[in-house]
């Protein structure tokens, strides 16, 4: 094996030299300008997420144990852009006197989370697939408890990683039966030997509730909401989008490439699945107060509605999962970025105090707008173009039932999105947060989201290159 071969791992090793120059950067820089961390980060990330658009032939290494096609190449590309957008709108947050001591550790962790991601999304072999989810969660852990003055932050971190051992152990049963009665451990091979016998189906709904814990699905999705508001609002809105969307992407490959045999059987599966998750996730969405533990709830029904795209089985299906992701990070991202921003200099985080935030900061506001319109799937928003693909996938395999369900979930979720709006532009407030300006960082994160909202809404040519690129997982 040559060097040359190693590139095919382009991304994690350029992850993985980004976070040795942040330790250098820690190790061997001024004591006394440790926010200097902050600008090389962003810098290195940015060089990182470019240098992953350029042209890669695709491959494999270790046997066939990691595997590198467009379709995955582009899966990494736009987990780097969340994550970029993620870095940048931490700047401020980090510069704050009580993180000033421990920036270094944020940027390694969320690093690590992300080569494990990667990993994931390439594996073409089970033990692959399953050091690359140990590697994105334990890191993901010490990121929720990483308000080490705050006991939420301390308890969401401990709920999180026992909670991922659990999901891990059943996950891992599941796929003893698949091994037990395949003797490999190959997605190729596999699928190949599958033949849709009782042992293998049990053993699919044991990986199937692992996955699902990982992604939110309801029953499995109890957890999000003490997590997301134990944690800092900038690793919730990581947990939230990249995390979710890095597991949703091997979710589609697994499915897609593995078990199409058992389809019947699966498809079953993720039918109840999407309807308890959409319905659950709306209707816990309207008693929300705090804004994380609301877009929490909210991120819930958002998968349920991915769901309806995967449910088709066919490449259709997978585009529209991920242009739907895609419009996802910019909308949740942009929603997120407000909160945090506000978080970050006034600490307020419920609905109730954001009445009247039109009168003083008329643009955030507007941001905060834009995007939960987007995950509405208001036209002429991104978030309705995203739905209206989702739809069609699961329309024209024939479950119209579950399209109507979805629906009538839409026009829930539309009155809880516009509670929020409710309050920012027509509630009236004696004291409403002062007005503020936001740092650079955070303007230009939210600049790139609503850009992202709007462009990604009109330019349909994205979808279509996805759907091209989706025929070769």
């Amino acid at each position: 094996m040559s060097l040359a071969n190693f590139l095919v791992m382009r991304h994690e090793l350029l992850l993985t030299a980004a976070a040795l120059l942040v330790l250098m950067g820690e190790i061997f820089g001024d004591p006394l300008k440790k926010r200097s961390v902050n600008l090389l980060t962003v810098v290195l990330f940015s060089a990182v997420t470019i240098i992953g658009f350029l042209p890669s032939p695709p491959g494999s290494l270790f046997g066939g144990m990691y595997i590198a096609t467009e379709m995955r190449l582009l899966m990494k590309n736009i987990l780097n852009i969340g994550a970029l957008l993620v870095i940048i709108q931490s700047v401020s947050w980090l510069s704050k006197d009580e993180n000033s001591g421990k920036i270094s550790e944020y940027y390694i962790l969320l690093i690590s989370t992300l080569i494990g991601m990667n990993f994931m999304i390439s594996a073409g072999h089970f033990l692959m697939f399953y050091l690359g989810l140990e590697l994105a969660t334990i890191p993901a852990a010490a990121l929720a408890a990483y308000d080490r003055y705050s006991n939420k932050s301390a308890e969401a971190g401990i709920k999180l990683i026992l909670l991922s051992a659990f999901s891990s152990g059943i996950l891992l049963y599941g796929l003893t039966m698949v091994y037990g009665t395949t003797g490999t451990l190959y997605f190729d091979e596999i699928s190949d030997l599958l033949v849709n016998g009782n042992l293998q189906v049990l053993g699919f709904i044991f990986f199937f509730a692992g996955m699902a814990f990982k992604i939110s699905i309801v029953p499995f999705h109890l957890w999000a909401a003490d997590v997301y508001e134990g944690a800092p609002v900038n690793i919730t809105s990581y947990l939230s989008v990249i995390s979710k969307g890095a597991a949703l992407f091997i979710f589609v490959i697994v499915l897609f490439s593995i078990f199409p045999v058992i389809i019947e059987s699966w498809q079953k599966t993720i039918y109840v699945t999407a309807v308890l998750t959409m319905t659950i996730g709306n209707l816990f969405a309207i008693r929300q107060q705090n804004l994380k533990r609301f877009l929490a709830f909210s991120s819930i029904s958002q998968a349920g509605y991915i769901l309806l795209g995967i449910i088709g089985g066919n490449q259709l299906g997978m585009a529209s999962v991920v242009y739907y992701l895609v419009v996802y990070i910019f909308s949740n991202l942009a929603a997120f970025g407000v909160v945090a921003a506000i978080s970050n200099v006034k600490g307020k985080e419920s609905i109730e105090e954001y009445n009247g935030l039109y009168q003083t900061n008329p643009g955030l506001s507007l941001v905060m707008l834009l995007a939960l319109f987007s995950l509405a799937g208001i036209p002429p928003f991104a978030g309705f173009f995203g739905k209206f693909f989702l739809f069609t996938a699961a329309a024209q395999k024939g479950f119209y039932l579950l399209v109507l369900i979805a629906l009538l979930n839409t026009i829930i979720s539309l009155y809880y999105y516009l509670l929020v709006v409710k309050a920012m532009f027509i509630n009236k407030s004696e004291a409403p947060i002062e007005k503020f300006r936001s740092d650079f960082p955070t303007r230009f994160a939210l600049g790139i989201c609503v850009a992202g909202i709007v462009i990604t809404g009109f330019a349909s040519i994205i979808f279509e290159v996805i759907k091209d690129m989706s025929y070769g997982i």
